[in-house]
């Protein structure tokens, strides 16, 4: 008996939405390290560290291409045909 099997991370993102995760991930985390670089407050290193992992995670979904928020929501932007 063969079954068929469903990749672990099943594309979730047209190229349009990875590229804007990306780019805007990417600025995200520029500002984020930037901002931990230098001597802040309790606050501003919180809000720092935020921005770094969003940004993170918003990069690093726009490179692979599946968003875990869409995994767990059953949402998807790509086509059937790309998935």
């Amino acid at each position: 008996m063969q079954t068929t099997q469903r990749p672990m991370l099943q594309m979730n993102e047209r190229p349009l939405d990875r590229l804007a995760r990306a780019v805007v991930g990417a600025i995200l985390l520029v500002v984020g390290i930037s901002l931990f670089e230098t001597p802040v407050a309790l606050v501003e290193g919180a809000i720092s560290l935020g921005l770094g992992t969003v940004g993170a995670i918003a990069f690093l979904s726009g490179l692979v291409g599946w968003c875990p928020f869409y995994a767990m929501l059953g949402f998807s932007t790509c086509s059937p045909a790309r998935r």
